[in-house]
């Protein structure tokens, strides 16, 4: 009898549950009808390549591909980059960008990239300058990197580069590395709209 009576309570329990919680559904929300759709953006390894070719003679060449609004609320831009071998005093010095996150894929080339750290001789590129008005937004150069973690990539290689970090290729051992480079701006300092010519 007591078995019945606590099968019976526990049966009035789960209906009173069921009333007060009805079960959820595992459908998809609505959509939000303010925002529009998206619409996909296509970018060709021919486009990139005929971007690389066409910079080939220059020792670096940093090209916008494309910097796409996403639905208003944040940018992507896409850029291919090229560098040629260099090791040395040859390397320059270091960048970090204050406002984008940059990916690098590497497509072909190998390396040695160092992140973090600090630079020397530290100066803000003007507002008027390519870096800032097409590539990345506010950005500081410097001396070669002290005190950061060096890597070695090479092709298919992905490395993610967070705002205010200082990176640089302390040296190119292959002829050339060339890379994908998407940039990642939530304050949409690139010029949405941007396609290379």
């Amino acid at each position: 009898m007591q078995k019945i009576g606590l099968a019976l309570l526990v049966f009035a329990f789960a209906l009173l549950a069921a009333h007060k919680f009805p079960a959820q559904t595992q459908t998809a929300p609505p959509a939000t009808p303010h925002l529009p759709r998206g619409t996909a953006t296509d970018v060709s390894a021919a486009e990139i390549q005929s971007l690389v070719e066409k910079t080939a003679a220059d020792r670096v060449s940093d090209q916008a591909v494309r910097v796409v609004s996403i639905n208003g609320e944040y940018n992507v831009g896409v850029g291919v980059v090229h560098r040629a071998k260099t090791s040395g005093a040859q390397a320059g010095g270091g960048i970090e960008h204050s406002q984008i996150t940059e990916i690098y894929h590497v497509i072909e080339g190998n390396a040695t990239l160092v992140t973090g750290g600090s630079m020397d001789h530290r100066s803000e590129f003007p507002t008027d300058h390519p870096v800032v008005a097409i590539l990345n937004g506010p950005s500081t150069r410097g001396g070669p990197i002290q005190n950061g973690v060096t890597r070695k990539i090479g092709s298919g290689d992905v490395v993610i580069i967070p705002p205010n970090t200082p990176h640089w290729f302390s040296e190119i051992t292959s002829d050339q590395i060339v890379y994908l480079v998407v940039r990642v701006d939530p304050h949409r300092v690139l010029p949405a709209g941007y396609v290379a010519k």
